[in-house]
């Protein structure tokens, strides 16, 4: 047990970041593995300073209560698109957004959720205002 304080004290100590908790969604038949970002450092972090994501990977955003949410792309490397969510999954609106970008993004309405993707993901997989993306009740109840 003393080797594995040690190994997970070093491993802090050298900067390295410890993985984000991940789940799986789906949107009609596309699986999607979200990590989640439910802290606010994990929030602000966000999918900064990566060179690339896996097709079917995302980030999935979880606030504690529903509000206009705002992003922008500072230090994040890769082209996104982003479905803001409400309670029950649903897509409110799709923002596409360019890399290393400070323009904001924000939810026309308030949101609890928002899910990050490749840019072109939804609209790819035809997917739009209104559309559904189930799973997003066990990132709430994970909390």
């Amino acid at each position: 047990m003393k080797s594995i304080t040690i190994f997970f004290a070093l491993l802090l100590a050298s900067g390295i970041a410890l993985a984000t908790p991940t789940i799986e969604l789906s949107a009609g038949m596309h699986r999607i593995e979200a990590e989640v970002a439910s802290t606010p450092a994990d929030r602000a972090t966000g999918l900064m300073n990566r060179p690339a994501m896996p097709t079917h990977r995302g980030m999935l955003f979880v606030f504690d209560e529903a509000g206009v949410q705002c992003f922008w792309m500072k230090n994040t490397l890769i082209p996104l698109s982003i479905a803001f969510l409400d309670d029950d999954g649903r897509i409110v609106q799709i923002a596409d957004m360019r890399p290393q970008s400070l323009d904001n993004h924000c939810s026309v309405k308030p949101v609890r959720f928002a899910l990050e993707m490749n840019a072109g993901w939804f609209r790819s997989r035809g997917l739009s205002a209104g559309a559904r993306i189930n799973g997003i009740g066990k990132a709430a109840a994970g909390r």
